[in-house]
């Protein structure tokens, strides 16, 4: 009986032993998130086999953290060894703790990572201390820095952008076309700076730069407000007949909120865009799912901004499976119009639509901010277009988008921009350029999953409490039906 007993702990350490060998030369780890948050992306498996170089990951994390960010630490490890495992050793990484050592420190902040306070609870106190969460990503000469590591999904955009960053040798070219009275690169600054990974990004003057269009692989326009000369659009149409790539954010109406007041626009693309046979509408399109505006009441002695639900600010949640919108899942448009193709000399995909309760409302109109009380008759048409790639038959591609503002962060265009408005534009000039490869990763994350109206509001408290009881219950009712039939 010894005997065998002594076999058998020999089998299971030898079993073990040789589970542990193969361990460190196969790597299998099961990812059942929806979103596979655990799983190295297309994107970021392709660069790193195309690594031409080492990389070297040095991540400067504080050992004394709390537990939410000592798991920030344990995920971004983990990351690290995927990334060196699906490299073949190209990546390799090592972590330091600068702690008191002020050697150690200044070696951090010559490499551009600086602490960052965080709040720690010790004996029931609440108390600030100063903590390492950064890392620096260096490839020969080169070094990137991470001041500090994201959280999720952020993790691995960040990184591998930070890698591709490095790796990429000759950028390709994006004009943001200036001079017709478009926003600055600087009211366009989250946009510059996610192009700026990929590509060499100029600000244009089309009446001054006089050069060949097609050194760019992509020419934006933004908001443009001003008319544009013949000859412009001229060179315009020779660089889409060479296989060109546009990307348009044109604003067809403008809406006033201070004068309550809502006006067509004109800039002569509307026109060189129909004959083409796409047409931008002058006309609203007003969306039951829609953004707020802030409207001031007075109350007493006291003034109170009310946010009021204004249909002109749609919200667009619903894309169709393209490289331009996956991912995508939240973006607010202010004052769009409607687009329709009816040309002949090429295909047109719609990418953006408003709701299936929407209206269109021909410019000029008078906004009634404050008093009008919005029904379901207000929104008697389904899904309109506002926005989709027509792509030439002579090679061309233009993206147009029926909203000027959406991308612009800063100044008098920005309305709330959202992550996601970012992404389209970004998205696009990607697609544009033909390099959808980090695509997918930047819309990658956990979706959005908000409750279901069905279950909101006083009249719907039986079924919350039901489902409350139910989620609570269920679990222990199941242990407690497994240990009796056990015992049976």
């Amino acid at each position: 009986m010894k005997k065998i007993t002594l076999i058998s702990v020999l089998l299971v350490t030898g079993i073990l032993l040789l589970v542990n060998v193969l361990s460190q030369r196969f790597f299998l780890r099961l990812d059942l998130t929806e979103g596979k948050q655990y799983t190295l992306s297309k994107a970021s498996k392709d660069v790193l086999k195309s690594l031409e170089s080492p990389v070297t990951v040095t991540a400067y994390f504080s050992t004394d953290l709390p537990p939410d960010l000592q798991k920030i630490r344990k995920d971004f490890q983990e990351m690290l060894v995927e990334y060196r495992n699906s490299s073949k050793g190209m990546v390799d990484y090592e972590f330091v703790d600068p702690g008191t050592n002020e050697d150690k420190q200044k070696e951090a902040g010559e490499n551009g990572i600086q602490p960052v306070m965080i709040q720690v609870r010790e004996k029931d106190q609440a108390k600030q201390q100063k903590a390492f969460l950064g890392a620096v990503v260096k490839m020969g000469e080169a070094k990137d820095a991470m001041p500090v590591v994201a959280t999720g999904t952020g993790m691995e955009y960040a990184l591998t952008t930070s890698i591709k960053k490095m790796a990429v040798k000759d950028k390709p070219v994006v004009a943001i076309v200036q001079g017709h009275g478009e926003p600055p690169l600087q009211e366009l600054g989250q946009v510059y700076q996610s192009l700026s990974i990929l590509y060499d990004v100029q600000a244009v003057d089309l009446s001054a730069d006089t050069g060949s269009l097609e050194r760019f692989k992509a020419l934006a326009f933004v908001a443009t407000a001003d008319s544009f000369p013949p000859e412009q659009l001229v060179r315009l149409d020779k660089y889409l007949a060479n296989g060109g790539n546009i990307f348009l954010a044109l604003n067809r109406v403008d809406g006033d909120l201070q004068a309550q007041q809502g006006r067509p626009v004109n800039t002569g693309l509307e026109a060189w865009l129909q004959s083409k046979g796409l047409e931008v509408e002058t006309a609203f399109v007003l969306d039951a799912q829609c953004g707020t505006v802030n409207v001031q009441q007075q109350q007493g002695f006291f003034v109170i901004n009310t946010p009021v639900q204004f249909p002109y600010l749609p919200i667009i949640a619903a894309f169709p499976e393209h490289p331009i919108t996956k991912g995508l899942e939240q973006v607010i448009f202010a004052f769009a119009s409607p687009v329709k193709f009816s040309g002949t000399g090429g295909t047109f995909t719609p990418l953006i639509q408003s709701s299936d309760r929407s209206a269109i409302q021909p410019a000029p109109v008078q906004f009634d901010v404050f008093d009008k009380k919005w029904t379901a008759a207000d929104f008697p048409q389904g899904a309109v277009t506002l926005g989709g790639i027509l792509e030439l038959a002579g090679g061309g591609k233009i993206v147009v988008i029926s909203d000027g503002d959406f991308p612009v962060s800063g100044g008098e265009g920005s309305r709330g921009q959202s992550e996601d408005n970012i992404n389209l534009m970004v998205n696009s000039i990607d697609y544009l350029s033909d390099d959808t490869g980090l695509i997918d990763l930047r819309t990658k994350g956990i979706a959005t999953r908000p409750i279901d109206e069905a279950y909101l509001g006083d009249e719907a408290a039986g079924k919350r409490n039901l489902l409350k009881y139910l989620n609570f219950g269920l679990p222990i009712l199941l242990v407690l039906l497994y240990g009796f039939l056990r015992n049976q």
